[in-house]
This record gives C-alpha cells, sequence and structure tokens, in this order.
C-alpha cells in the first residue's frame, strides 16, 4: 500500500484521485488552505511549515495547486493564476529536497493548452508546437518552475491534462447546463477540436505511471481520438435526451463569457492533444468514445 499526498486537492480532480486511490487500500493526504476532513492537511501553498513533514512518508506527491483559470482575465487574476501555480511549485521542490526519504515520484500539474489551436496538427508530447499566449506561457512557466527544481532522488512528471469529463465536475457540469435551457447547439463553427478524458481515465493513468517507474517527463492526459465541438454537444444532448440545442455564434460566446465572467478560448480553442507516450507505453484507456462516456457520467 502506498501513502500518496496531493497538494490543492481538495477540489474536484483532487477528490477523484482521493477516491480511487483510497478503494485501492491507499492513504490519502490532502494539502489544502481549509482543512474539514481527516488527512487534510493545512498548508498555504507558498510557505514551509509543519506539512512539511508528511513528505517524510509520502511515496507519491501529487501537486494540483492552482487558482482556476475558468475567471476573467483581469490583471489581478492573472497575477494569482501564475503566483499560485509558481509558489507551490518552488516550496513543494524545496520541501523534497528537505527529507530524508523524499517521495519516490512528484507529478506536477500543467495542461493540454500548453499547445497552440490547432484543427489538423496532431500534438503529441514529442512533436507539439508550444504557442504563445497568457494561458500557454502560464503552462511554460509552470513547468519552467518544476523542472528548474533538481531533485535527485524523485521521479518526475509533468502531467499535461486535457478537459476532465466527471460526474461531480469537471467541464460536465457548465455544458450539462447549457442543454438543459436549449443552449446546447454547436459553439461556434462547431469543428474545433476537443480534448477530453473520462475522471476514471485520469486516476488510471496516473496510477499506470506511478506503476512504470522508467517514465518521466511530459505526458498528455487525453483520449487517443479527440471529438469536436459539435459531436460533444450533440452527444451530450443525446444522452440528456434534449431534442434541440441553439448554436451560439462567436460574437455570442464572447458576450457571454463576459457575463458569467470567463474566458472564450474556454470553448473556442481547438484542442487537437494525442496521447502519444500513454499509447506508446501501451496503457490501456477505458473510454474513448465520447457519448458512451457521457452516458457513464450522467446517469
Amino acid at each position: 500500500m502506498k501513502t500518496i499526498t496531493i497538494a490543492g486537492g481538495s477540489g474536484f480532480l483532487g477528490q477523484v484521485l482521493k477516491d480511487y486511490f483510497t478503494k485501492k487500500g491507499d492513504t490519502v493526504y490532502i494539502l489544502t488552505r481549509t482543512p474539514k476532513q481527516e488527512n487534510d492537511i493545512y498548508w498555504n501553498a507558498k510557505d514551509l511549515e509543519d506539512w512539511t513533514t508528511i513528505l517524510e512518508q509520502t511515496d507519491v506527491l501529487i501537486n494540483l495547486t492552482g487558482k482556476s483559470v475558468d475567471c476573467r482575465y483581469s490583471e489581478e487574476n492573472k497575477k494569482l493564476i501564475l503566483d499560485s501555480r509558481i509558489d507551490s511549485t518552488h516550496a513543494l521542490g524545496l520541501a523534497i529536497n528537505l527529507c530524508e526519504h523524499p517521495p519516490k515520484v512528484w507529478f506536477n500539474s500543467s495542461t493540454a493548452t500548453i499547445y497552440r489551436h490547432s484543427t489538423d496538427k496532431k500534438m503529441t508530447e514529442a512533436a507539439g508546437e508550444i504557442g504563445d499566449d497568457f494561458s500557454m506561457n502560464i503552462a511554460k512557466s509552470w513547468e519552467k518552475a518544476f523542472y528548474s527544481i533538481t531533485n535527485p532522488k524523485t521521479r518526475k512528471i509533468a502531467l499535461r491534462t486535457s478537459i476532465v469529463m466527471g460526474k461531480d465536475g469537471g467541464a460536465t457540469e457548465p455544458l450539462k447546463n447549457l442543454v438543459k435551457f436549449g443552449l446546447g447547439g454547436k459553439q461556434a463553427s462547431g469543428n474545433q477540436k476537443v480534448s477530453w478524458i473520462h475522471e476514471l481515465d485520469f486516476a488510471r493513468a496516473i496510477e499506470f505511471l506511478i506503476e512504470n517507474e522508467q517514465l518521466d517527463g511530459n505526458f498528455n492526459l487525453a483520449v487517443p481520438h479527440p471529438t469536436d465541438n459539435k459531436t460533444l454537444m450533440k452527444s451530450l444532448r443525446k444522452v440528456m435526451h434534449v431534442p434541440f440545442g441553439m448554436s451560439h455564434p462567436k460574437w455570442l460566446i464572447k458576450f457571454g463569457a463576459k457575463l458569467i465572467g470567463t474566458e472564450p478560448e474556454l470553448v473556442l480553442k481547438s484542442r487537437n492533444v494525442i496521447p502519444e507516450r500513454l499509447l506508446n507505453n501501451e496503457f490501456k484507456f477505458i473510454h474513448t468514445d465520447i457519448e458512451i462516456a457521457l452516458d457513464d457520467l450522467i446517469h
């Protein structure tokens, strides 16, 4: 049995991992600003305090810390998005090096958004083209901070995670609401690629990477064949038995994003991300069909 510590684990993805590994008999600790449950440990995500002692008995460290990008990119929010990722990564890197028995492996969140908008070129770890805008530069800075810290006894993996579809969170909730209110048509052209992963495969991929001790570096967490926005929305309407969904032209998406306090790129960007390294190492996905995956999550 393993001891797993998840930094910033009180959100959706942290709880998915906690449930998955706890059911396997592993011990899971959560580093959080707001400890509420047993095995929750307080940390402020930047200072070396009492939480560092838990790393001595941690086999696997997973860092999911970072302010959500589902907000308007005001200067204040941009600073919080960047600082929350860099500060927590630096703090964990330092704490690992102060351990007598450091974690064997450290996973740090990154994002599949690190790659440029693409409808045709497939973005693999080896051949993906890293773009240059606010979100992509955040991802680059995050990975740079992660790899700039030398941790001689700890294997390191950056998780370039795509959109995670979950039962109780992730991208599924806001999309379900659109469909419910008759707004579940395609967004803009509908041709933009959507790279996604089912919450179960997200947890299984991390378990696979823990077990395969020869693997390190960047990994894309996404299904082998991305869907597109049109197919995603159509599948969702079908699964929810909603016959009609109004489509959204680009101007309406921009207006709506402003209204609900988010950024239009979350639906307009074409993410064409392929998990080449997982496939080459023979990881087997359970959910690769968007309609079947949504049916599993919604019912």
